[in-house]
């Protein structure tokens, strides 16, 4: 009698379990969807009501891609409210795709906006190229509408003023305030500020220092400006100058004097060098001809002790006589005195120069 309901029971038991299991299987699945439906309920309102078009499934699948989709859906409700349609490029997949490049998705929606305001040309693929390219795009915008001013030179640089020198010698130091406009166009591999300031001091110092003096350039400071405009600086920027403006001139030091009186410095001490040289010279020289005076006086000295000898040996061979030697002392002792006389006359001369003198 119990056997059909042992044998009834362990299949009962398995049905259960299984409903268990399912009913488990569909509240995980209930709850998983609810909390992405929360997660992305408010993002899919907004879609919705701003005809953004970015569906619940298009979220979720936005996570899985390692996309923000606050930033996604924001910039695309932005572009929608501004007019911007998938037919200018501003589509979902574009967004996402410029997210992931590492762009500024919303900074590039608003300088569509501000260029479809102002009505400048620029395209969504333009813009994000820019913005990748590492400029900012929405600067670049704001700058072709309201121009902007660049010191020169730049004060962050520690330099205050470009420092120029004219004909006449005289320093001018100078300050330009060059107005410039972003240009689109150029915005891409045009160089940058840097390059605007530094062409337009060279630009200064290349006027101030053809001016013949630096009072004319006092005069008509405008003639720094009006030369500096027309070498056309700005060609291979991604600004265009529309004005460079002189904002303060001083004058400096007499550069031209300072060199002049640096150079007779350095001409004396070569002429001193050089007349050193010359006395060194003539030293050297005098000292060699005391060293042959000496010598030679040596010589005599030598040719004199030989007179005895030769005396000498005339007496022995008969050559010379007693008569003739007396002769010869006479005529020694005779040229000695006139030599005392002479040299007693010029000393008393001597004598004399000096109590005139």
């Amino acid at each position: 009698m119990f056997s059909p309901l042992l044998a009834q029971q362990p299949e009962g038991n398995s049905l259960f379990v299984l409903l268990v299991f399912l009913v488990l299987f569909i509240s995980i699945i209930s709850l998983f969807a609810f909390i992405l439906f929360a997660k992305y309920f408010n993002l899919w309102i907004q879609s919705k009501t701003t005809n953004a078009n970015i569906g619940l499934i298009e979220l979720i699948g936005m996570t899985f891609r390692k996309v923000n989709p606050n930033i996604i859906v924001r910039s695309k409700i932005m572009a929608v409210q501004a007019g911007l349609t998938d037919r200018e490029g501003v589509t979902r997949q574009n967004l996402e795709a410029h997210y992931l490049a590492g762009g500024n998705v919303p900074n590039v929606i608003r300088a569509l906006i501000a260029a479809q305001r102002a009505d400048i040309p620029l395209t969504y693929k333009r813009a994000a190229a820019i913005d990748l390219a590492g400029r900012n795009v929405l600067e670049a915008i704001q700058t072709s509408v309201n121009p902007k001013v660049i010191d020169c030179p730049d004060p962050a640089k520690g330099r205050q003023t470009v420092d120029a020198v004219a004909k006449d010698g005289i320093q001018l130091k100078a300050k330009a305030r060059v107005t410039v406009r972003t240009n689109i166009d150029r915005l891409v591999g045009g160089a940058t500020e840097e390059t605007i300031i530094a062409r337009v001091g060279e630009g200064i110092v290349t006027t101030i220092g053809s001016a013949e003096s630096h009072k004319i350039v006092l005069e008509n400071p405008d003639m720094i400006s009006k030369r500096v405009l027309e070498k056309g600086l700005d060609a291979g920027t991604a600004f265009e100058i529309l004005s460079i403006d002189i904002a303060d001139i001083d004058v400096g030091d007499n550069i031209g004097a300072r060199l002049q009186a640096d150079q007779a410095e350095a001409d004396m001490r070569v002429a001193r060098a050089k007349a050193e040289e010359r006395r060194a010279a003539a030293i050297a020289s005098e000292q060699e001809n005391l060293a042959s005076v000496q010598q030679n006086r040596a010589k005599v000295v030598l040719a004199e002790a030989e007179v005895p000898l030769a005396i000498s040996e005339a007496f022995r061979k008969g050559q010379l006589g007693i008569s003739d030697y007396y002769s010869l002392r006479n005529l020694q002792a005779d040229t000695e005195m006139r030599s005392s006389i002479a040299g007693g006359t010029s000393n008393a001369r001597r004598n004399i120069d000096s109590v005139n003198g």
